[in-house]
């Protein structure tokens, strides 16, 4: 292959990918793969011999693209997934031409990495050390790397290394966390080796938000039982309704009882920068880490999550084995970042990141997200004022949590139809929706992360819900 083979193929991927991203609006948001298509993907043979990039271009073109997730459409309102930064999908491509593994030493993508990982704490508000954080690939992985700093430093006040001897015959490291607590934190403590069992859920307020008095109870319950209390996970956005801790409060009770505060701000730590509701967020710079998504609501194209810290010794205790030939004097005194975390050969990330910041920048990211929350609280009014419909939460950020309320239904027959107005509402193309379960019931939850989103486009989910629930009623019925 020569490089103006290579250029070539350049032009026509461009060319492909953004009619591509233009078209999305006007295609079905999501659609049943064909079987036939299906099929054809999951056998495909190892090529014996090579193919040229244009007729890679032309397969991906006829196989791949007309069978999307569907979150790139502005009426995808499913789980928590954006629609990619268009700056962030060319700043792609040149990271992997550069292709370096952004572990350490004196190179472009280590230092761009300490930049983005600086702005990211800026945006939110959290105190920011130098060396206080790292890319990762999502906010799971951040949330490993944030609780395994917390458990480290527990188990050292308690006069025990967890590094040289590990957990056995140290008193049990208990954590509180809410029934909206994402699943990440749970798969994070059975992987440290705290045992999902010393996941203790705090009762929230009818406004969902974890409750300080009664976590303060909690913790005085395990501490006179003989365990050792170390960790708090509060929400800045939970994933049912979005709803945000009063960190504050939580702040109080675990500084008084010598806690590690961790935030979970995945989707939602970005709120804060709309100043209509800014103020859900008092508090929060208060936290020893938070974990977040720059590719969830600033639309970095996926992996990446970022991991921030108050105290860098804190991950570097915690991680920090820098084997002989590893030694690299450039890498300067904050040293490696395979020293902060798990991972050792490292993507580059960050130029995803800093394209999609530095073209929008802080005021175009701050409207956005302003508009977001802005048509989330109008769709909670559409669903308010239609008898069809029952709104189940507060709208606290961009996320709406309501459910159908068909006539004539109990209690388990709503929950029924609830539970399959989602796949519904999808299989019909025009409109893309999920559940989930609140309180023990069955809701759909819409997220709007996507500024092109119209106020059109959320009276046509409305629709379709509606309409959808009719052919289901209708079909239980006959």
């Amino acid at each position: 292959m020569t490089s103006e083979d290579f250029r070539a193929a350049a032009h026509a991927a461009a060319d492909l990918v953004s009619d591509y991203l233009a078209d999305l609006p006007a295609r079905p948001v999501w659609q049943p793969m064909d079987d036939s298509a299906r099929q054809a993907l999951l056998d495909a043979p190892l090529p014996a011999a090579g193919r040229p990039l244009t007729e890679l271009l032309t397969a991906i073109d006829a196989e791949v693209l007309p069978y999307p997730m569907g979150n790139g459409n502005p009426r995808f309102f499913g789980w928590v997934n954006s629609a990619p930064a268009p700056a962030g999908v060319l700043a792609t491509l040149a990271a992997s031409a550069m292709n370096p593994s952004s572990a350490g030493g004196d190179h472009a993508d280590v230092h761009l990495e300490r930049a983005v990982v600086r702005w990211i704490a800026e945006l939110v508000g959290f105190p920011h050390p130098a060396g206080g954080g790292l890319l990762t690939s999502g906010t799971s992985m951040a949330t490993i790397v944030c609780l395994a700093a917390a458990r480290d430093r527990a188990a050292r006040a308690a006069g025990w290394d967890v590094r040289e001897d590990g957990l056995a015959g140290l008193p049990p490291l208990v954590g509180y966390v809410t029934g909206e607590t994402h699943s990440c934190v749970r798969k994070a403590a059975e992987l440290l080796g705290l045992g999902s069992r010393h996941l203790r859920t705090v009762a929230t307020g009818p406004d969902g938000r974890l409750d300080p008095a009664v976590l303060r109870a909690a913790i005085e319950r395990d501490r006179a039982a003989g365990l050792l209390p170390f960790l708090v996970v509060a929400s800045a956005g939970t994933v049912g309704t979005g709803a945000v801790d009063a960190f504050g409060p939580i702040a109080d009770v675990c500084a008084e009882q010598r806690l590690w505060l961790h935030v979970d701000g995945a989707y939602g730590a970005f709120g804060v920068l709309d100043p209509l509701i800014a103020h859900r967020y008092a508090g929060l710079a208060r936290a020893d880490s938070l974990a977040l998504d720059p590719h969830k609501w600033l639309g970095v194209p996926v992996d990446c999550g970022c991991a921030l810290v108050r105290n860098t010794e804190e991950l570097r205790a915690t991680f920090s084995l820098v084997p002989p030939y590893l030694r690299d004097e450039a890498a300067g005194a904050l040293g490696w970042f395979s020293e902060y975390g798990t991972e050792q050969t490292r993507p580059f990330r960050a130029l995803k990141v800093w394209a999609t910041i530095a073209h929008r920048g802080r005021d175009g990211i701050a409207r956005d997200i302003a508009r977001c929350t802005a048509l989330a609280r109008h769709l909670g009014e559409l669903v308010e004022a239609d008898d069809e419909l029952e709104l189940l939460a507060e709208v606290q950020t961009s996320i709406v949590a309501f459910r159908h309320r068909a006539a004539g239904l109990d209690g388990a027959a709503l929950d029924a139809l609830n539970r399959e107005l989602p796949t519904a509402v999808q299989r019909r193309g025009r409109v893309f929706v999920t559940g989930a379960r609140l309180d023990g019931h069955e809701m759909l939850r819409a997220c709007l992360l996507n500024a092109a989103t119209t106020e059109a486009d959320l009276a046509l989910l409305l629709t379709e819900v509606k309409s959808a629930a009719a052919e289901l009623l209708a079909g239980e019925q006959r």
